[in-house]
C-alpha cells in the first residue's frame, strides 16, 4: 500500500467549520457501513441459518467469506486509492458495496449469500482505507487529530451499535434487512462525497499494483480458513504455505503492498501483536454470543443485541478518554489493563447458561468487558500510528485493519475446534452452552496474551516521545523497544505530504 505522504496540500478544510462536518459525516457514514456489516450479522444468523437452512459451518462462511475478501485485499483498496484517486475510489467502494448488499438481501441459499458476502468485502476493502487517507488529506494539519479521532470515536459507536440494530431489524421485518439498510445509506454517503469531499492522491511512485502479493494473501487466508473450517489439514497446510510465499513474495518486492520493513520497529510489531490477539478473541466470542443467546437461553433477535447494549453506551463515554488518559500517561497501562479487563470479562460470561437471569448472568461480564474495550481500542489505535514515520501513517493504519481482520477471521474458523463440534453433528443447546464457555476460556487466553504483549512490548511514553530523528528514513532506523522515538507527538499524526488535493 503506497505510503500518505505529507507536506501542506493546496486545498484543506478545518475542523468545527461546514466544510469539515461534511468531509467527517461522509466518512464516518462510509466506513461505518463496513463496521456495522462486520458486527450486526452476528445477532442475525440463527435466523438467517433457520430460513436458510444451513448447519454450523454455513453460518462460518456468512460471516468469513466478508471478512476473507476484507482482509486479504485492504492493502490494495489503500494502494489504488493513493494512486486513482483516493475520493473515486471510496466512491467506486461504496457503491460496489451497496450492490453486494442488494445481492446478500435477496440471496436464496447459503452459496449465494457467502458469494455476495464476499463481494461486500471487496468494497469494504476499497472504501475502508480510503476514509482515514482522505481525513488526513484533506484536514488543515493542526486538525488532523481532532478529524482522526471523532472518526474513531464515532466509528467505534457505530460497530458496538450492531447487534442491538440488527436485533431489531430481524424482529421488527427480516434478517435480508440488515443487508438492505446499505442501499439509502449509501445514497447519502455518495452523495456527500461527490458534493463535499475533495479528491487527492499520493505522488506518483514507479511501483505498480502489487498482484502477486494480493493473490497469495488472499490464496494463502482462504486455504487457511477453510482448512480450519472443513477440518481439512492438507487444505490448511496449503494455505499456511500460502501466506509463507506471501511474506517472502513481500520481501523481494521493490514497491510490496506490505513494507516488511515497517516490522523493524519492535513497537510497531507488538502493537499489531495485541491487536492480533484482542481482536481474534472478540471475533469468536461475538460470533457466538448471539447464537447461544438466542437458541440455547431463547432470547428473541432483538434481546440478544439489546444485551450488548452497554458496550455501546460504554464506548460512547469512555473511548475518547481512554485516549487522552493514554495520551498523558502512556499506552502501555492501559494497553495491558484494558485486555485484562476484557479477559476478565469474557472469565465472567461463563455464568451465562440456562435458569439465569440477565442481570445474574450476562450483564456483570458484558459491563467489565466493555470497559475493558474502551480502554484498549484508542490507545492501541494510537500506539499503532505513533509507532511508525510519518510517512508510513498509511501503511501503518492499513496494516493493523488488516491484522484485526486476519485475527477474527482465523478465530471464527478455529471456533468448531475449540467448542469441541464435530461435522456433521447437530449442535444441540447444550453443547452450544458448553462450547461456548469453552470458546469464552480460550479467548480470555487469547485476549490475556495480548496483554502480557503490551506490557513487556509497548513504551510507556510513546504518544508523548517528540521525534529526535525524524529526518532518519523509516528503513534506516534500528529496530529497538524505544522506537517511539521515531513518532511525533499524537497531536502531529498523519500530515500529508506531496498529496494533490482537486
Amino acid at each position: 500500500m503506497s505510503s500518505i505522504s505529507t507536506g501542506t496540500p493546496t486545498e484543506v478544510v478545518r475542523f468545527g467549520t461546514t466544510s469539515g462536518r461534511w468531509v467527517l459525516i461522509g466518512m464516518v457514514l462510509g466506513s461505518g457501513m463496513v463496521s456495522l456489516d462486520a458486527t450486526v450479522v452476528n445477532v442475525a444468523l440463527p435466523r438467517l441459518g433457520a430460513s436458510l437452512h444451513t448447519d454450523f459451518a454455513g453460518l462460518q462462511w456468512v460471516v468469513n467469506g466478508y471478512t476473507l475478501t476484507l482482509a486479504s485485499l485492504i492493502l490494495i483498496g489503500g494502494s489504488l486509492g493513493d494512486r486513482l484517486g483516493r475520493r473515486r475510489v471510496f466512491i467506486v467502494g461504496v457503491i460496489w458495496f451497496a450492490v453486494a448488499s442488494l445481492l446478500c438481501g435477496l440471496a436464496p441459499n447459503v452459496p449465494m449469500l457467502v458469494a455476495a458476502r464476499m463481494l461486500q468485502g471487496i468494497g469494504g476493502a476499497l472504501l475502508t482505507p480510503g476514509s482515514l487517507a482522505i481525513l488526513q488529506s484533506s484536514f488543515h494539519p493542526d486538525d488532523r487529530a481532532r478529524a482522526i479521532g471523532a472518526w474513531s470515536g464515532l466509528g467505534g459507536v457505530t460497530t458496538a451499535v450492531g447487534p442491538f440494530l440488527g436485533g431489531w431489524l430481524v424482529d421488527a421485518a427480516s434478517w435480508r434487512w440488515i443487508f438492505l439498510l446499505n442501499l439509502p445509506l449509501a445514497v447519502l454517503v455518495i452523495w456527500v462525497a461527490v458534493n463535499h469531499v475533495p479528491e487527492s492522491r499520493a505522488a506518483p511512485s514507479d511501483g505498480g499494483i502489487d498482484v502477486p502479493g494480493a493473490s497469495l494473501g488472499a490464496l494463502g487466508l482462504a486455504g487457511l480458513t477453510w482448512g480450519l473450517i472443513d477440518r481439512s489439514w492438507p487444505i490448511a497446510v496449503v494455505g499456511a504455505i500460502g501466506l509463507l510465499a506471501f511474506l517472502l513474495a513481500e520481501s523481494r518486492r521493490r514497491h510490496p503492498m506490505l513494507p516488511l520493513s515497517i516490522f523493524r520497529c519492535r513497537q510497531f510489531s507488538a502493537a499489531n501483536l495485541v491487536t492480533f490477539f484482542v481482536y481474534a478473541g472478540l471475533g469468536a466470542v461475538l460470533f457466538m454470543i448471539g447464537l447461544t443467546l438466542q437458541e440455547a437461553l431463547h432470547y428473541s433477535p432483538i434481546e440478544a443485541g439489546a444485551s450488548l447494549f452497554p458496550l455501546t453506551l460504554i464506548m460512547l463515554t469512555f473511548s475518547a478518554k481512554a485516549g487522552v488518559l493514554a495520551q498523558k500517561i502512556g499506552p502501555r497501562v492501559p494497553m495491558t489493563i484494558g485486555p485484562l479487563a476484557v479477559a476478565g470479562g469474557l472469565l465472567l460470561m461463563t455464568r451465562i447458561g440456562p435458569g439465569r437471569s440477565y442481570a445474574a448472568g450476562v450483564l456483570p461480564g458484558v459491563l467489565l468487558f466493555s470497559c475493558g474495550i474502551a480502554l484498549t481500542v484508542a490507545p492501541l489505535t494510537a500506539t499503532v500510528l505513533a509507532a511508525a514515520s510519518d510517512e508510513h501513517s498509511g501503511v501503518a493504519s492499513g496494516v493493523n485493519n488488516a491484522v484485526a481482520r486476519v485475527g477474527g477471521l482465523l478465530a471464527v474458523a478455529a471456533v468448531p475446534i475449540v467448542a469441541g463440534f464435530h461435522p456433521g453433528e447437530s449442535v444441540t443447546p447444550a453443547l452450544l452452552v458448553s462450547g461456548f464457555h469453552t470458546t469464552l476460556v480460550a479467548a480470555a487466553c487469547l485476549v490475556a496474551l495480548g496483554a502480557l504483549i503490551a506490557f513487556t512490548g509497548v513504551r510507556t511514553n510513546v504518544l508523548s516521545a517528540a521525534s529526535a530523528d525524524d529526518a532518519v528514513p523509516f528503513e534506516d532506523r534500528q529496530p529497538c523497544f524505544h522506537c517511539g522515538t521515531d513518532a511525533p507527538p499524537l497531536a502531529m499524526y498523519g500530515a500529508p505530504k506531496e498529496t494533490t488535493p482537486t
